[in-house]
């Protein structure tokens, strides 16, 4: 036991290191080969930045999960769920350098997220409040497949500021692994610190597509395994990502609403809007991170408090992050 924890706590350090080093190989590579995100109107960025830095912690993330079956460490179900997420990573990296069609990309999007519902078993029975909810799997995991897809998607949306992605992600991570102390968020935690390193404002390098859809994927993978294996609630999951999809969520309901071209780029999600408000990429990062702390409470109480509690707690949650886009409207409107 004493040697598999030397192991184990070897292969995370090796694995940050990795992510470090090959992001700054990849780095170097992009440039080269020009693959850069160029300033312009719709963007949160004034210089020219290479992108695909997310490559780096995909690639020695995969290889890390792969080791971490071998060891005994990550069962065969979520093993196999989590590599369906290798397809992904190759239609976004490719994305990141000849511009795929997106309905290509939604096609494989779509096609993972069914392969990888499949290995995980679906989705257990969300019983919460004292409720049966949505039992019915006809109803369930259709709705289950597209909130995946969304889930990749929006991810992808939200990184659009320096660290903010990389920052969420380590977060959940560290939630999560407190919770259930599952190995495989260590891992997550690794790579992307090591990756972070290079993203943190001013940033040197963006994780682009096949980073944050791996990010994304990633993280709703593991939200459903925890669910299923009752470790984790998907409601106390959506609280802890709240930040994420509420805001990609509520932003695409106005952009309807106010009968936008809902594919055409945009900077109306509330953390790009703050940033537009004067604000430094620093300080968005540091507002993500105390509201997450804040999640962190809501969902303590969630969890070990009475159940009468639970669904009021979660409102609150929701009320909570509306109030913090209204207070972003007052700075920068919403129009």
């Amino acid at each position: 036991m004493e040697n598999n924890g030397i192991a184990l706590a070897l292969l995370l350090m090796l694995a940050g290191l990795a992510a470090l080093f090959l992001t700054g190989v990849i780095k170097k590579w992009a440039i080269r080969l020009n693959v850069v995100n160029e300033p312009t109107n719709r963007g949160l960025h004034s210089s020219v930045t290479p992108r695909g830095g997310g490559l780096g912690f995909t690639l020695v993330w995969y290889i890390g999960i792969f080791i971490m079956y071998r060891m005994g460490i990550v069962d065969k179900q979520l093993f196999l769920a989590l590599f369906c997420g290798l397809a992904l990573g190759l239609i976004s990296l490719l994305d990141d350098i000849f511009d795929i069609k997106p309905a290509i990309r939604l096609l494989v999007h779509f096609g993972v997220a069914i392969a990888a519902f499949y290995f995980l078993g679906g989705l257990r029975k969300p019983i919460t409040f004292g409720i049966d909810v949505l039992s019915v799997p006809y109803i369930t995991y259709p709705l289950s497949i597209i909130g995946m897809v969304w889930f990749i998607n929006l991810y992808n949306f939200m990184d659009g500021a320096d660290g903010f992605a990389s920052l969420e992600a380590i977060s959940v991570g560290i939630v999560l692994y407190i919770f259930t102390g599952s190995y495989e968020l260590l891992l997550l935690v690794a790579v992307v610190i090591g990756f972070l390193y290079w993203n943190w404002p001013k940033a040197k390098i963006f994780m682009g597509d096949v980073g944050s859809t791996q990010l994304g994927f990633i993280l709703v993978i593991l939200g459903i395994h925890y669910h299923n294996t009752l470790d984790f609630s998907i409601f106390n999951w959506l609280m802890i990502t709240a930040p994420f999809w509420f805001d990609a969520t509520l932003t695409l309901y106005r952009r309807w609403r106010n009968g936008e071209q809902l594919s055409q780029p945009h900077r109306k999600h509330a953390y790009q809007r703050y940033i537009q408000a004067n604000h430094t990429h620093s300080q968005l990062d540091l507002s993500l991170l105390i509201i997450n702390i804040i999640i962190f409470l809501f969902v303590m109480i969630y969890r070990y408090y009475y159940d009468f509690l639970k669904l009021p707690i979660f409102i609150i949650c929701m009320i909570f992050l509306y109030q913090l886009i209204r207070k972003v409207d007052r700075m920068t409107p919403f129009v």
